[in-house]
């Protein structure tokens, strides 16, 4: 029995519609990022094939778990390098609001849900100080947050004289371990809620248009009406805010408060937004490009622990890693310049 043309064209037609829609959405998504989202297929790859336990089930949930953290603290990274600035405080800002969470609830007596309240607010005001050091001081961003990464690692510390916090209640352990579908907790979805708003700002807001704008030229930002002060200042203040969220997230996962929290994280959330196409001299940079660098970051950290390679070996690789995404970026803006 032969089929009927005419009956088949319109289906036929209408299938490759779909097809055709399916391959813009995912370009749409993608613009701009396919570099690192083709690496981090790559490395997915890899590790599934070399790395034992990787491509199971339970450990690709543990792998979204670890990347929580790390992607509220690069989503506020983000903005701070779009405007050509670095933040290297945020590990110990992220620290010092952890603290203050245990130590208010636990010590200080005070309902869990208003020590929340201030450890954001610490988180906020830590970045706000950093934005002035950077706007009325005029400090390089660079010595400005390397002076706080000191003081809030130091004030961290003196909270509890070092001493960790442990036990919170059973509702704020569950936010972290109670799953949904599967494999989505509370804290996983507060992190795609608030990529889906940094995104949403970034690309269609005239506030994140302002950052881009700092980023490519404070002068012609300046001279198109942009504060450029208040644009600078606000992005570390967000950036702060995002470590007294991360802080929040951490304290429910692990059940407990470190003073020691976030040492060193400063290079994995420069590393997940830099891997993710921004650029160190400002102006460039996706949220979808960081939530790509984000999962590259914590791909590549449990598929080495799962391979057995040193923790210190480890923070080489990322090194090597920055360096070359770095490069990478450098040659691309030599190449449009001589283009």
């Amino acid at each position: 029995m032969t089929q009927n043309p005419a009956s088949a064209g319109p289906r036929a037609d209408d299938g490759r519609r779909s097809r055709r829609g399916a391959v813009k959405g995912v370009a749409w998504i993608l613009d701009g990022v396919g570099g690192p989202f083709l690496g981090l297929v790559v490395l997915v790859a890899i590790m599934a094939i070399f790395a034992p336990n990787f491509a199971k089930p339970i450990n690709l949930i543990n792998i979204l778990d670890q990347v929580t953290v790390l992607g509220i603290l690069a989503l506020g990274a983000t903005a701070v390098i779009i405007t050509g600035g670095i933040d290297l405080s945020v590990g110990s800002v992220f620290a010092l609001s952890v603290m203050v969470l245990g130590w208010l609830s636990h010590d200080g007596g005070m309902p869990l849900w208003i020590a929340m309240i201030a450890c954001v607010a610490v988180g906020g005001l830590a970045g706000l100080v950093n934005g002035l050091a950077v706007t009325l001081t005029r400090l390089p961003p660079f010595i400005a947050t390397l002076a706080m990464m000191s003081v809030a690692r130091g004030l961290a510390n003196m909270t509890t004289d070092g001493r960790q916090i442990t036990g919170y209640p059973e509702w704020f352990y569950s936010l972290a371990s109670t799953r949904y579908g599967g494999f989505l907790s509370i804290t996983l979805m507060a992190l795609i809620v608030l990529y889906v708003i940094g995104w949403a700002i970034l690309k269609y807001r005239s506030s994140g248009r302002a950052v881009y704008a700092v980023g490519g030229s404070p002068e012609v930002a300046r001279l198109a009406g942009i504060k450029v002060k208040a644009v600078t200042t606000w992005v570390y203040v967000v950036a702060g805010l995002a470590a007294g969220l991360a802080a929040i997230v951490l304290a429910s996962r692990l059940d407990s408060s470190q003073p020691s929290a976030g040492e060193g994280l400063e290079l994995d959330v420069i590393a997940a937004v830099v891997i993710g196409g921004a650029s160190l001299a400002g102006g460039v940079g996706r949220i979808t490009g960081t939530l790509v660098g984000v999962l590259i970051v914590g791909v590549m950290h449990n598929g080495l622990n799962l391979l057995g390679v040193s923790p210190f070996l480890q923070q080489v690789i990322i090194g090597v890693v920055i360096a070359a995404a770095v490069f990478t970026d450098v040659l691309r803006r030599r190449k449009e310049r001589s283009g």
